[in-house]
């Protein structure tokens, strides 16, 4: 199979129908073989039943239903294993991604030899602080990751199947997959300037909170990225120079102490000095560094990671 779409759905009954259509329309006159595979992130409107719809006399429409509402990372997470297409695209389900943009974007993967192509969504129809953060956080991903791209977090991209297979998207980690799959060894990453349709129905699903928890994403896939398969070797060093400083301020009272009783002169308590309470936490806070990475270590060779999502339902898989 050429080509398959995964598109993450919540709370999108208006649009779900309209956007099959126009997909299924394009992959037709593109010549490509398709499935669209629609992830119901446990939707409390009626998006599920026309998803059920859709599916019906058409083997080309999938769909799979959370229990719940996990969010978009889940939804892409499931999206990813089950597709089957050479090349995976995703877009979100509000109707703001053009269909029109797949077969260029699968052009670019099969021909131009690139891993994944990301969308730039360069004029967009957002409120103006969404736009302003959006910025602020694509700069300061671009200096994380030296990935050289725009619009981390736009939501029509398209993958290699081998990409998808290799990365795990978890917690709120789909604002950064371009980090994670170069972590994950894949380094041809292109763009493409796409065009942000105003939104046609409903309202964003997401609010102010999505800003905190992607500057929190964006340092803990930094950290993940760097340490997480060798923690030792950031809490081990921080915690090494921070025992040092301890000793070696502790030693400077020690010695101090041995000149003053060598030379027989009333020797101050080493107790009076703050330099000692100053030392003796450096001291524990470095052995509790070093303890840290230590155990992290430990758990890290010892844990086998994975991510459960109850699915209620599928259809045509």
């Amino acid at each position: 199979m050429d080509l398959s779409v995964v598109i993450p759905v919540y709370n999108e009954d208006e649009s779900v129908t309209e956007l099959a259509g126009w997909v299924e329309k394009v992959c037709r006159e593109a010549g490509l073989s398709h499935e669209i595979l629609f992830i119901d992130d446990g939707s409390s409107d009626s998006s599920w039943n026309k998803i059920e719809q859709l599916t019906k006399n058409n083997n080309s429409i999938k769909g799979v239903r959370f229990r719940r509402n996990y969010g978009k990372a889940a939804a892409l997470h499931t999206g990813f294993q089950e597709a089957t297409g050479d090349v995976v695209i995703t877009m979100d389900s509000d109707l703001q991604d053009n269909p029109d943009e797949i077969p260029e974007l699968y052009r670019m993967i099969r021909d131009q030899g690139y891993d994944m192509v990301s969308g730039w969504k360069k004029k967009r129809y957002d409120p103006f602080i969404k736009r302003f953060t959006s910025k602020f956080y694509n700069s300061t991903a671009r200096i994380f990751s030296g990935i050289k791209l725009h619009d981390f977090n736009c939501g029509l991209k398209a993958y290699r199947n081998e990409v998808v297979k290799s990365i795990e998207v978890f917690g709120e980690m789909h604002r950064y997959i371009p980090m994670l799959a170069k972590e994950a060894g894949f380094r041809q990453i292109g763009e493409k300037t796409v065009e942000h349709r105003p939104r046609k129905y409903g309202v964003s699903k997401y609010g102010m909170d999505r800003f905190v928890k992607g500057y929190l994403d964006l340092l803990t896939i930094g950290f993940i990225s760097r340490f997480g398969k060798r923690p030792m070797h950031l809490f081990g060093l921080l915690g090494s120079i921070m025992f040092l400083i301890g000793f070696v301020m502790a030693g400077y009272l020690g010695i101090r102490k041995l000149v003053f009783v060598h030379n027989n002169l009333r020797a101050p308590l080493v107790t009076d000095s703050p330099y000692f309470y100053i030392a003796l936490t450096a001291m524990i806070i470095g052995s509790i560094l070093f303890l840290t990475g230590f155990l992290g270590e430990l758990i890290n060779r010892n844990s086998a990671e994975r991510n459960i999502y109850l699915i209620r339902d599928k259809i045509n898989l």
